[in-house]
């Protein structure tokens, strides 16, 4: 049976020691030979295998748990398509990498968490635009996208939202942009 803690103990173990390959193998093995639970899908499993294999550099690896957490569909707490693009960036596979974003934007931004993350992975690959785009939906999202006025914190997700204010304005201070309503947001605290 898959469980929740046994992958939290793995990820910390890795985390404490640095062996995230130990923690790739383990977790791998554990979501192709485990019976998944309502608390710990297959999909979750794979995904975090997934993250543990990109963190020991082996995207090749990665990618292809990442890939059998997509094909499970069930719920995560991430769409595996953001490391995927990773891993696919990793091997030199930038057109399947950008395909994959281009689609998380055609579907348009939900999750707040994989804007974040791929406004870091854009970050990471210098296309500061791009990633202020997924920053901005990231904090948007946050706001509950609320059109007229100034914005107003919705009490969601504070910390997510105070992590995207402030990379997107890291983003903006490096494009040279002066700050805007946004930004000032950071100072409301």
């Amino acid at each position: 049976m898959l469980s929740r803690e046994q992958f939290d103990a793995l990820e910390f173990d890795a985390a404490s020691t640095g062996d995230h390959l130990a923690a790739a193998r383990r977790m791998s093995e554990l979501a192709h030979t485990g019976t998944a639970t309502a608390a710990m899908p297959k999909s979750e499993a794979y995904l975090r295998a997934g993250e543990q294999w990109l963190l020991a550099d082996e995207p090749a690896k990665a990618a292809a748990d990442l890939r059998l957490a997509m094909a499970d569909g069930g719920p995560v707490f991430a769409d595996p398509r953001v490391p995927l693009a990773r891993a696919l960036f990793q091997l030199g596979r930038e057109a399947e990498a950008q395909a994959l974003i281009g689609r998380l934007k055609a579907e348009g931004p939900r999750d707040p968490r994989d804007c974040d993350l791929v406004a870091e992975l854009l970050l990471e690959r210098a296309d500061l635009a791009g990633a202020l785009d997924w920053a901005t939906a990231g904090v948007e999202l946050c706001l509950g996208r609320s059109p007229a006025g100034p914005p107003q914190p919705s009490h969601g997700d504070d910390e997510e939202l105070r992590l995207l204010l402030s990379l997107r304005y890291r983003i903006r201070n490096d494009l040279g942009l002066p700050e805007d309503h946004y930004d000032e947001l950071l100072d409301s605290d």
